[in-house]
């Protein structure tokens, strides 16, 4: 429910019923391989887009969307298949060709109306993504539903469902920004390299770091207590200016010569969530966020790869020492964090799930997620750049989005949920 002109909103969205979109032309049939780095994140990723102009309506913009989907996938065909579970007991694709899931949609008022969407709110921005009814399990979901939702404004709102295990941040980016490009009758900027066999196993599979991002915590603080109240979500911007403030203030007692933008927010919401969230001085606290392995690969993946490319690197310590200590010290933690994953450490990644199929813990833990330097701001499909762009939730009470916006990207939004009296000391914290 959104507050408009002091009185209540509520949004309605009628959706025609769903339709299968095929590849334009024949595709390659059969079973798809999904590396072990596209294993461990096969989660579902809803975000919407939303388009308006001056000079264009929205009549259109369903079947020129449509059109284009049809046309992209031929590029993008396991898109096209449905995921299943292979011999050895990992996700795959088996490429059917049957087709995305697609649904018109017609909203009961403008674009404005909708409120807020700089903040995730799963209630009224879920009405802009379809659900595939009274499916159980990831595998009874496409790996793309696509919505479009036209407003009375004359603009339309593209609202997607995508799993994660097709692609990471940049690889979703190209895809959509690809989808665009299709739509305006361009060619393809970037061709997507469909081979994952590049991230198989080694034989026999070795482990050469430690990977502490899959290590069980013991909560012994009263943090699972707090989140039996009301979760409570914000967006929190940091323009410019307020970021260098921040690397200044890592910076300001001598013991570290640079950080960049990323580090130095990273270490500060971690230290001002831990503190919110009353962790006890002896509580283990983890950090968790991706790293893209794309340049760090010997030799770099070739441009274009189509799956998931980054790993998790984490960061861990006591909740005393993260708090106790000057910015400077988590802002090294995440440095060291950063600095660990090399060629080594990312095939060691992709061993250790061979060898375990452990999935990550986050347990006393936060796990950043950064789409500030993700293009989907410039996504066009004919109607010019998307006026906001966003998630519609975030996917888990730990996860914390960081979010670029303004004219220039050079803002960061942090968004995130906690449960309410931990967002009142959060929100203090903010000051810097």
């Amino acid at each position: 429910m959104e507050r408009v002109c002091n009185k209540t909103l509520e949004l309605s969205v009628k959706q025609e019923q769903p339709t299968l979109v095929p590849p334009a032309e024949e595709t390659e049939k059969g079973l798809y391989f999904l590396s072990n780095l596209d294993q461990n994140i096969a989660v579902i990723v809803r975000t919407i887009y939303c388009f308006k102009s001056d000079w264009r309506g929205n009549e259109e913009a369903a079947e020129v969307i449509k059109k284009a989907l049809s046309d992209v996938l031929v590029h993008y065909y396991p898109l096209a298949g449905r995921l299943t579970i292979s011999s050895e007991g990992k996700l795959i694709v088996d490429c059917t060709g049957e087709g995305a899931v697609f649904i018109e949609a017609e909203a009961n008022c403008s674009i404005e109306e909708i409120g807020d969407i700089t903040k995730p709110d799963p209630v009224t921005l879920g009405k802009l993504v379809y659900d595939i009814p009274g499916a159980k399990n990831i595998l009874e979901i496409p790996p793309l539903v696509a919505q479009v939702t036209k407003f009375k404004c004359g603009g339309f709102v593209l609202g997607l469902c995508m799993n994660h295990c097709m692609f990471d941040g940049l690889g979703a980016m190209e895809f959509v920004n690809s989808w665009g490009e299709t739509a305006r009758g361009l060619p393809l900027k970037v061709s997507p390299f469909i081979d994952r066999s590049i991230f198989k196993a080694r034989n026999p599979p070795k482990i050469e770091s430690a990977h502490d991002e899959f290590a069980e915590i013991e909560d012994i603080s009263e943090t699972s207590k707090l989140y039996e109240e009301e979760m409570l979500y914000r967006s929190f911007c940091f323009d410019a200016d307020k970021l260098d403030q921040l690397k200044k203030k890592a910076m300001a007692d001598g013991v570290l010569q640079k950080c960049t933008t990323f580090e130095s927010l990273s270490a500060f919401v971690w230290r001002a969530r831990t503190e919110a969230l009353r962790m006890q001085p002896d509580q283990k606290t983890k950090l968790l966020f991706a790293v893209d392995g794309r340049s760090r690969f010997e030799p770099p993946i070739p441009k274009g790869y189509f799956g998931n490319a980054i790993v998790l690197t984490n960061s861990l310590c006591t909740a005393g020492e993260l708090i106790e200590n000057p910015l400077s010290h988590a802002v090294e933690l995440v440095q060291k964090a950063v600095n660990m994953v090399d060629d080594s450490y990312m095939r060691s990644a992709i061993d250790y799930f061979e060898i375990t199929r452990a999935r990550p813990s986050l347990a006393a833990t936060l796990l950043i997620t950064t789409w500030s330097r993700l293009s989907f701001h410039t996504t066009d499909f004919g109607w010019g750049e998307p006026v906001l762009s966003g998630p519609v939730a975030l996917p888990e009470k730990e996860v914390i989005l960081f979010l670029s916006h303004g004219k220039e990207r050079k803002n960061i939004n942090v968004l995130l949920g906690l449960p309410a009296s931990a967002m009142k000391i959060f929100e203090q914290s903010m000051q810097i």
